[in-house]
């Protein structure tokens, strides 16, 4: 089974954004993911999601993504995110 990582982000600071941007692709590559979603257009049909992007990764498993979000690599960079976006995150075991 595939592991998925699903972010609702608001980009606060795009400017600055830019950077976590370019960085994350390459890590998330590393480890396996492949982005499915990247934002784009968005009809909201139940429920209210807090944050205008979303953002969807799927791994190769639901264990590598986990070592993904929690690697060494990655941290420094999702400090990036945390310091110009307020987000939600989750990671799922999925088909």
């Amino acid at each position: 089974m595939f592991g998925y990582a699903i972010f609702n982000i608001n980009v606060t600071n795009p400017e600055d954004y830019k950077e976590y941007l370019q960085k994350v692709v390459p890590i998330t590559e590393k480890f396996g993911g492949k982005y499915i979603v990247r934002g784009g257009t968005t009809t909201k049909i139940e429920g209210t999601f807090p944050h205008p992007r979303t953002v969807v990764i799927q791994f190769p498993s639901y264990q590598k993504a986990l070592e993904w979000y929690n690697s060494e690599e990655y941290k420094p960079i999702r400090e990036i995110r945390f310091k110009n976006a307020k987000s939600i995150g989750m990671i799922i075991e999925g088909a």
